[in-house]
């Protein structure tokens, strides 16, 4: 075993494969649900306290429900992951929100060492947020509007995908060194070394493995035909949700969004998240 790969396989063992990481499903659910118990949502609280005035109060309530939604709806589209608290920010002037850290796109979420389950962050304390009606009325049908448009457009958007995908595709794909240091950096806050440790760690690997070069032109040709084929993967995933595929059957509008709620805010997905997500909250 080489170094590099001995000392990731370590600290995979140390840190992710923690005692609850061990847990049976059933045990994960029941863990989470006491966490929940004992951590109430308050977020509410920001609106009380940033918005004094009836008007002013509901007006960036109903600005911060409509971000939400858009931002959910078009952040599922494009499959991006890693939302976890630190990357969604919000507009202490108008509420609405922020995302930042757009390294995890294309579902690559799913291939992290711990997968993220749910199609974006529908958490508690993001829904406390929506007032009394929570996910119904205006976050819902924000949700529906914002699909809808998509579908409508979605030649317009595959075609973009297409230029995006087929030139930088390296910058969207995760190694698994990098997958892993990336989903660490959520709670040490190291993802600008991760990038860097991916680097050298790789190096090692590749000169310890390697006793000579491969041809220059066979490994351009090589990556080239993985970059296709990965983008052949990606293009038609897009497409499948654009067209209201979820798990082989089609849905309609409101009946795809629907299981989209579902699948973000069911317990079951959550208590699988890595813990750095905070997944409680």
């Amino acid at each position: 075993m080489t170094e590099v790969s001995y000392s990731l396989n370590y600290r995979l063992q140390s840190t992710l494969f923690n005692p609850v990481m061990l847990l049976s499903k059933k045990s994960k659910l029941e863990v989470f649900l006491e966490v929940t118990e004992k951590f109430k949502p308050v977020f509410r609280y920001f609106f009380i306290e940033n918005f004094l005035t009836q008007n002013e109060w509901y007006q960036k309530r109903l600005n911060y429900t409509k971000s939400v939604a858009t931002s959910s709806i078009v952040g599922y589209i494009v499959g991006l992951g890693d939302r976890h608290v630190q990357n969604i920010l919000i507009d202490t002037n108008s509420a609405d929100v922020v995302h930042i850290d757009l390294g995890i796109a294309f579902d690559q979420g799913k291939i992290l060492p711990i997968p993220e389950t749910v199609p974006f962050r529908l958490t508690r304390d993001v829904i406390d947020g929506f007032g009394i009606c929570g996910i119904e009325g205006i976050f819902k049908n924000c949700c529906e509007a914002t699909l809808k448009l998509l579908k409508n457009s979605r030649e317009q958007i595959i075609t973009i995908f297409e230029v995006l995908l087929y030139d930088p595709l390296h910058n969207w794909c995760l190694s698994p060194a990098k997958a892993f240091m990336m989903q660490q950096a959520s709670v040490f806050n190291e993802q600008s070394q991760a990038e860097v440790n991916e680097s050298s760690m790789i190096s090692t690997f590749n000169s310890s493995t390697f006793s000579g070069k491969p041809n220059s032109t066979q490994q351009s040709l090589t990556k080239t035909a993985e970059k296709n084929k990965i983008a052949e993967r990606i293009l038609f995933q897009i497409k499948q949700k654009l067209l209201g595929y979820e798990n082989g059957t089609q849905l309609s509008t409101d009946g795809q969004v629907n299981y989209l709620i579902n699948e973000a805010t069911n317990p079951e997905n959550l208590c699988k998240i890595y813990v750095g997500w905070q997944p409680y909250l």
